[in-house]
């Protein structure tokens, strides 16, 4: 148990100014902590503010292409969604190495067994790149009817298969980016993970107008202009990561002895990973059930409704960043045998989360207009967007304590109670919802918008829930 003195401590004051710039040099710096001891608000602060700075990296990627290719037209943006809406299934298979990856790296430094560790992100790594090679070829090879069957028009088509082809064949590195980090993150080295990410998105912002409009010497390939850019921004970072990754003296150290197949410590890794995928596959596929309830309502719509999640997407993955914080605590203090500070670190992240989310969701809510007017001029499209945007924003302080609590079942390795709330929330009840109001009611795309604020604001709740039962603190990894 933990002293009554730190439980009775306030939640989230820093110690003084000078303290606080302190933290955040050091958090930036990098510097190797003992996260199972100590002050949680402090350790959360440390791993907090790299991993949002990374993710909001991230979140940059995933309004950077709609920014400039939002010049091009509606046919161009919605390109974009229906690509997106088809690279979930990647996503889901990167997120999910990284739950399990983060999970046994976390448990293994909080146990000191950072040779398991190294074990661990090698088989991570390559259960990764094989699978983003197979489902790569199969982009490439199917593009244009993947369009299709997502609902494409005839001038969708034509603008974008070339964009598809290129973002589904460049799928290892969203992989190798998503995995070594997840390695960084479950290490505690989350400012690693975090220039990776800008590096990556320095040279997507770079090379996006340029390929995208061909400035100077680069040629004008429009929207699949931005695919190449973000394929080379990514690559980059992918390649830089790995190169952290082997160096002498890095956290987690990958040597010649660790690059063999190691069966058990792969078996763990696919185990977790696995159950973590499907969980990602079931909330993010339910995305392409939304788009194509969506799509039915015109190009128009989806492009409003593409630049309104890019938007909310922008915000939310910040916030993941506090939620992977969450999970590397709960990781690194269950190896190290302290269920307690574990629980009251996940309540901590939720207030900070709570907070930050509070306050994105109401500048969204009044300044929806001008926000989205940034991302277009066409005046059918910005009604959609400011619609989708206003009222998915305004559940945001449910999301705060659902996107913690999800990560953190993770970070103990539980990663079956996420997946079993996923599909309920996501599949028998936002789906069926969305196309009742949409459809069924006539809302129209409003009844989408609708769907998605009370699926995610259902899923914290439950998760709260499951939560205070304590089972996950049993979870072996």
């Amino acid at each position: 148990m933990r002293d009554p003195a730190e439980l009775a401590r306030p939640a989230a004051s820093p110690p003084a100014r000078e303290g606080f710039w302190s933290n955040v040099r050091e958090a930036l710096r990098g510097s190797e902590q003992d996260y199972t001891r100590g002050s949680i608000g402090r350790a959360i602060f440390l791993l907090a503010i790299p991993m949002v700075l990374e993710m909001a990296m991230e979140s940059i990627f995933a309004v950077t292409d709609v920014f400039f290719v939002g010049r091009l037209g509606p046919d161009a943006v919605a390109t974009i969604g229906l690509t997106e809406s088809m690279l979930t299934l990647v996503y889901a298979l990167a997120i999910g190495l990284g739950i399990g990856t983060t999970a046994v790296v976390a448990r293994r430094v909080g146990e000191k067994d950072r040779d398991g560790a190294a074990h661990a992100a090698v088989q991570a790594t390559a259960l990764g790149i094989a699978g983003a090679v197979l489902l790569g070829v199969l982009g490439v090879t199917f593009a244009p009817r993947l369009l299709a069957l997502m609902g494409a028009s005839p001038a969708v088509l034509q603008v974008g298969s070339g964009y598809t082809r290129v973002m589904l064949g460049g799928e290892a590195t969203i992989v190798v980016l998503f995995v070594v980090n997840a390695v960084f993150r479950g290490a505690g080295d989350a400012a690693i993970a975090m220039r990776v990410l800008w590096l990556a998105n320095a040279i997507n912002i770079v090379l996006g107008p340029c390929f995208i409009f061909g400035l100077g010497p680069f040629p004008e390939l429009g929207v699949t202009g931005a695919a190449v850019a973000t394929t080379i921004g990514r690559g980059t970072g992918a390649l830089y990561a790995i190169s952290r990754l082997l160096r002498p003296g890095s956290r987690i150290a990958v040597q010649q002895r660790h690059l063999r197949l190691d069966m058990p410590v792969m078996r763990t890794v696919a185990r977790l990973s696995g159950s973590g995928a499907l969980q990602s596959i079931i909330g993010m596929a339910s995305w392409i059930g939304l788009v194509r309830i969506v799509a039915t309502f015109g190009s128009q719509a989806l492009a409003g409704y593409t630049i309104g999640i890019r938007i909310v997407i922008f915000a939310l993955l910040p916030s993941w960043g506090m939620s992977n914080a969450a999970a590397t605590m709960v990781g690194q203090a269950l190896g190290a045998r302290d269920p307690d500070r574990a629980e009251r670190a996940v309540w901590r992240a939720c207030l900070y989360n709570l907070v930050f989310l509070s306050a994105i969701g109401l500048a969204f809510v009044v300044f929806a207009a001008p926000i989205v007017s940034a991302f277009t001029s066409d005046p059918a499209v910005l009604r959609y967007g400011v619609e989708c945007l206003r009222i998915i924003a305004a559940g945001f302080a449910f999301y705060a304590y659902g996107m913690v609590l999800s990560q953190s079942f993770n970070g103990a390795g539980d990663t079956f109670t996420p997946t079993m709330i996923n599909l309920i929330v996501f599949w028998l009840w936002e789906i069926p919802l969305a196309w009742a109001l949409a459809v069924v009611l006539g809302m129209g795309p409003r009844g989408a918008f609708v769907a998605v604020a009370v699926a995610f604001s259902t899923l914290a709740v439950a998760a709260g829930a499951i939560f205070r039962r304590g089972r996950w603190k049993r979870t072996a990894v």
